[in-house]
């Protein structure tokens, strides 16, 4: 019992290490049950922090009776507000991919379409490893008991393939898929883009939020989309004090007493909403109940729009995204901007969850999705930029990067921190399929601003199948629309 006790309180003291900010944590050791030779093995936890990705805490336990030793990644940070997806393209005999770094947190998923074979989560536990390291764990683990199996001859068969995969004998693809953000897979061309890694960030849904731990509402788990709140649904009208010097109200009048159509348009350029919506919604971040406010306006030159804000009471998180109104375009459009003063910096931008991004004197791209939807200035997303390769290449500036690759990163940061600065002109390009992003114009004609050019351009195949609007099938509702006509 003394023994127990003593490694309890071995087990507190790591459990206030992890909690507390502390990136300075001593390394804690805690006896515990090996559960291959049942006696009491050693494991050491340490909480630290890899460059510019997450708070983690290691565990590695050794036994010193059998020799029995395994580690473990565990996430000390948050969720993530969105799942990741990546797609790595691994060619054979190209011994580089094997070797690229891997974080699999403990809720990723593992497949590999080729052989139809899928690691769940409670398979491995988080893990820090290589594509190889991955791929010969799971073989061992496979390969141990196939004494005691009836079907060993197919699993043989299967085992064979796998190890050709791991030693690079054939072509494959590696798919990790985490819900809950936290994992990653190594970019070797960072910060260009990888032609062999795709990258996707996707919406969890309920059935994933509840795997996370979250409190999810059972309406939402299938009949969410048939199920209308019939309280809590409430208008707010603004009429009586408009948000702003210029608002819906004041434009109606500024309308009402004068005939000047260019002053008009001046006041509902940025005109504040009418009537504000307010409907109950979820906490993303502690998942209690809050409020989440919505109303539509209309962006000159763009389109128009639906802005949704929510706030929490509970935890004090919030959130606010902007989701395109209206029909899908036919066309995709590409936006380009040619930055050659500071003025340039604080220009209004939008954009939209399918857009991606270009920056051709860097040969920086980012792929559509990066980043999410997002209503900032062209400084603002340069920041946001630098920011999310920092955190999302977590071994870019670890202690085994060579000394080649660190100052390569070291001279692409400089040189993004130095677009903001425009000693020299630079171009950024947004390409959104569904033409839903938009940069601001200075001028009050948009065809007088000369640096600003909007080109539309016809979506691909691949991009109408990413966007699922090869499967829409509309011939029902033309065929009743035309009748009723």
């Amino acid at each position: 019992m003394e023994n127990n006790k003593e490694e309890i309180v071995d087990v507190g003291s790591v459990v206030e290490a992890v909690s507390a900010d502390d990136s300075d944590a001593p390394l804690y050791q805690v006896e515990s049950l090996c559960m291959r030779c049942g006696e009491n093995g050693v494991t050491r936890f340490l909480l630290t922090l890899i460059p510019h990705f997450r708070k983690v805490l290691l565990s590695a336990f050794e036994c010193p009776h059998c020799g029995e030793r395994n580690n473990e990644v565990q996430f000390a940070g948050e969720i993530q507000p969105r799942g990741c997806n990546y797609s790595l393209k691994v060619p054979s005999s190209d011994q580089k991919m094997f070797h690229r770094q891997v974080v699999k947190s403990e809720s990723a998923t593992i497949k590999i379409p080729e052989l139809d074979f899928e690691i769940p989560p409670e398979a491995q536990r988080g893990s820090l490893s290589t594509v190889e390291g991955i791929l010969v764990r799971a073989a061992d683990e496979l390969e141990a008991l196939q004494e005691e199996r009836k079907t060993a001859e197919a699993i043989d068969q299967f085992l064979l393939k796998l190890k050709a995969c791991a030693k690079g004998d054939s072509t494959f693809t590696f798919i990790l898929d985490d819900p809950a953000g936290n994992s990653f897979i190594e970019n070797l061309y960072a910060p260009s883009p990888d032609p062999s890694l795709n990258i996707k960030f996707y919406e969890r849904t309920p059935e994933q939020q509840a795997l996370l731990g979250y409190l999810v509402d059972p309406s939402q788990q299938g009949e969410s989309s048939n199920v209308v709140p019939s309280e809590g649904l409430s208008s707010t009208s603004d009429k009586r004090e408009p948000r702003g010097s210029v608002g819906a109200v004041a434009g109606h009048r500024a309308i009402a007493q004068s005939n000047s159509a260019e002053i008009a348009d001046a006041l509902f350029r940025y005109s504040a909403p009418e009537e504000v919506m307010t409907f109950p919604s979820t906490c993303g971040a502690c998942a209690a109940s809050c409020e989440t406010r919505m109303f539509m306006t209309r962006i000159p030159y763009f389109q128009e729009v639906i802005v949704m804000a929510s706030t929490c009471d509970a935890c004090g998180y919030r959130n606010s995204e902007l989701k395109p109104g209206g029909r899908i375009p036919e066309k995709g459009k590409r936006i380009t901007l040619f930055v050659k003063n500071i003025n340039d910096l604080s220009r209004d931008l939008i954009k939209s969850d399918t857009a991606g991004v270009k920056i051709p004197e860097l040969d920086l791209e980012l792929a559509g999705g990066t980043l999410g939807g997002i209503v900032t200035t062209v400084e603002g997303l340069i920041t946001k930029i630098s920011e999310s390769l920092e955190r999302v290449h977590g071994f870019s500036f670890g202690d085994s990067l060579d000394e080649n690759k660190r100052t390569k990163w070291q001279d692409f940061k400089a040189k993004l921190n130095k677009l903001l600065s425009v000693e020299e002109s630079w171009t950024l390009i947004l390409h959104d399929a569904l033409a839903n992003s938009f940069i601001a114009p200075v001028t009050d004609d948009i065809k007088d601003d000369h640096q600003l050019t909007f080109e539309e351009y016809e979506r691909s195949w691949e991009q109408n199948e990413e966007l699922g609007l090869n499967d829409i099938d509309t011939s029902s509702a033309d065929a009743a629309y035309n009748s009723t006509s």
